[in-house]
C-alpha cells in the first residue's frame, strides 16, 4: 500500500470529539475514537472540509511556512489570482505585487495568461475527443483524489491537460533560467495558496513524477506582512516594470471562469463537496450524457471560497468582480501558437490518472468474499440511523470497522447499551 501525505495535522490535545470532522468527510475518512479523531489517511482527499468545520481548531493544515520559502537564490511568488481579492477593491492589484517583492520574493508570476492558454488547450481537447462524456476539469486536486478514492471507473474522464499553476511555474523557472544564467534547482517557485490540496498535488502529485512548484505559502499565512507592505506602497512608488507588464485576471479563480474560457455551451459548473458529489454520482449512473464538460471545484464558490483565505467568500467574490472592471484586461494570447504547443504535446499530463488502491478487506480472496458476507450481515442488524455516536459516520461504515478489526459491535448505543452524552 502507498503511502500517502496529507496536509493536515489533528492535534489531540485540541480534539474534543464532536464528530463535526467526521460528518463532513465527504470520503468518511475519519473516525473519532476516545472523544479523539482520527484520519485513515487512504481515504483522505485532502479537500480542507474537517478544517472549514473544526469548533476547537484541532485540525491544522500543513502549509509550507511563510519564513521557510527563502531556502533559493532566487525566490519567485506565484500567487492565486484570490490573493488580490482578499484586499479591498480600491487597492492597486500592481502594489500587492510590489508588496510581494517588499516581504522577500525577488519575482511575481502572474497566471492568469496561462489559464487562456492552458483553455485554449482544453478547448481543442473537447472538441477533438470522442469517448464518453461528459469530461472533468482536472485543476481542483481534491476532486481528483475524490475521483481516484470514490469513483475510480471516472478517471478516465479527468481531461489530460496540465494544470496553469503548473504550467506558470515550469515557464518562469525556464525562462529566468536563461535570463540569469542559472540552475534551474536555483530557482524556488512558491504558490500562494486557498486550500491545503494544492500542497498535495505539489508534494505527491497524481499525475506526474514531481511538481514544478516547490513549495506552498497559505494566503492566510502571508497576508499578514503583505497586508503591512502594501499599506506603504504610494501611487507614484510603483515600479514602471510593473505598471507596463502587469494585467489583472481573474484565472480560474471563481466558479464559472473556466468553462466561459472555454466557450463550451455543453458544460456545467459546481462547486462544494456535497454537489460535486451528486454530480459525480450522476455521471457515474449516466444522467449526464448530454453534458460535454463539468468544471468542478471542492471549495464552495471554487477557489476564492477555499479553506486557507482570510475574507469571507461573498465579500471577496464582489471585491474581484470590482478588481476586474477597474483594474482587469484579458491578456493577449498567441492562440496559434497554443495550437502548435498543444499539438507538441506541451501541455499534456506525463501520465494518466489511475484510481487510488484502497486496502483490501482481506489479502486473500476467500477471506475478503466472507469478510464482506460478514459486513452485511453485520449492518443489517444495525439500525441505520446513522447517528455517529460509535465513532464511525455510518452504520455501513462501522460495520466495515467492525470487520477490519477496528470496532466491536458493543460501541454502537443500541447493539451494546452504552451511554454517552449529547454532543
Amino acid at each position: 500500500m502507498d503511502k500517502y501525505y496529507h496536509p493536515i495535522r489533528i492535534e489531540a490535545d485540541k480534539c474534543d470529539g464532536r464528530r463535526k470532522c467526521m460528518r463532513a468527510c465527504p470520503t468518511q475518512a475519519i473516525r473519532v475514537k476516545d472523544d479523539k479523531a482520527h484520519l485513515i489517511e487512504e481515504l483522505c482527499v485532502d479537500c480542507g472540509e474537517c478544517i472549514r468545520v473544526c469548533p476547537s481548531g484541532a485540525i491544522i493544515p500543513l502549509t509550507d511556512p511563510f519564513t521557510g520559502s527563502f531556502d533559493f537564490k532566487y525566490k519567485v511568488a506565484l500567487p492565486s489570482p484570490v490573493l488580490y481579492s482578499q484586499f479591498r477593491p480600491e487597492v492597486d492589484p500592481r502594489k500587492v505585487v510590489q508588496g510581494l517583492k517588499a516581504i522577500g520574493f525577488d519575482y511575481v508570476c502572474d497566471v492568469s495568461e496561462t489559464c487562456q492558454e492552458v483553455s485554449i488547450a482544453t478547448e481543442i481537447f473537447l472538441a477533438e475527443y470522442r469517448g464518453r462524456h461528459p469530461l472533468i476539469s482536472s485543476f481542483c486536486p481534491a476532486v481528483v483524489r475524490l475521483i481516484q478514492v470514490k469513483y475510480p471507473d471516472l478517471t478516465e474522464l479527468v481531461i489530460p491537460v496540465e494544470v496553469p499553476r503548473e504550467m506558470a511555474a515550469r515557464e518562469v523557472k525556464q525562462r529566468l533560467s536563461r535570463v540569469l544564467d542559472a540552475d534551474e534547482k536555483d530557482i524556488g517557485v512558491i504558490y500562494i495558496t486557498t486550500c491545503p490540496a494544492k500542497m498535495v498535488s505539489i508534494r505527491q502529485p497524481a499525475e506526474k513524477e514531481r511538481s514544478w512548484i516547490d513549495g506552498a505559502v497559505s494566503i492566510a499565512d502571508v497576508f499578514g506582512p503583505l497586508f503591512s507592505a502594501v499599506g506603504d506602497i504610494k501611487d507614484e512608488d510603483i515600479e514602471p516594470e510593473i505598471s507596463e507588464t502587469y494585467r489583472y485576471g481573474a484565472g480560474w479563480s471563481m466558479l464559472g471562469e473556466m468553462t466561459a474560457l472555454i466557450g463550451s455551451e455543453q458544460s456545467i459548473s459546481v462547486s462544494g463537496l456535497s454537489d460535486v458529489t451528486q454530480i459525480l454520482d450522476d455521471i457515474e449512473t449516466g444522467r449526464l450524457r448530454d453534458v460535454e464538460f463539468v468544471e468542478a471545484s471542492s471549495c464552495l464558490g471554487g477557489c476564492i471560497g477555499g479553506s486557507l483565505v482570510v475574507e469571507n467568500l461573498y465579500v471577496a467574490r464582489n471585491s474581484m468582480m470590482n478588481l476586474l472592471r477597474k483594474y482587469g484586461s484579458r491578456p493577449e494570447v498567441d492562440r496559434q501558437k497554443v495550437v502548435e504547443r498543444y499539438r507538441s504535446g506541451y501541455y499534456s499530463l506525463e501520465r494518466s490518472l489511475a484510481p487510488r488502491p484502497l486496502r483490501p478487506l482481506d489479502p486473500d480472496l476467500a477471506g475478503a468474499i466472507e469478510k464482506k458476507k460478514r459486513k452485511y450481515s453485520i449492518y443489517n442488524s444495525l439500525p441505520k440511523i446513522d447517528c455517529g455516536c460509535c465513532g464511525a459516520p455510518t452504520c455501513r461504515a462501522f460495520a466495515e470497522d467492525i470487520v477490519r478489526g477496528l470496532a466491536k459491535i458493543e460501541d454502537c448505543i443500541y447493539m451494546g447499551g452504552k451511554k454517552y452524552g449529547t454532543r
